[in-house]
């Protein structure tokens, strides 16, 4: 079975990686980044709208 990621990017170091939305916290949530430390909330991470979504949806 596939396991499903969502593509993410740190707005300030622009960073990007993927991972499963099991590993995030809530869209709201705060989250930080690996690299560089930035906080903000998860759903200002998502590469794309549909990665939100799957977030929203599975996370």
């Amino acid at each position: 079975m596939d396991r499903t990621t969502v593509q993410l990017l740190c707005p300030e170091c622009t960073k990007d990686w993927r991972t499963s939305p099991d590993d995030l916290p809530a869209a709201a949530e705060m989250f930080h980044c690996p690299n560089c430390h930035a906080s903000r909330r998860t759903a200002e991470f998502m590469r794309t709208d549909r990665d939100l979504q799957t977030l929203k949806q599975l996370g």
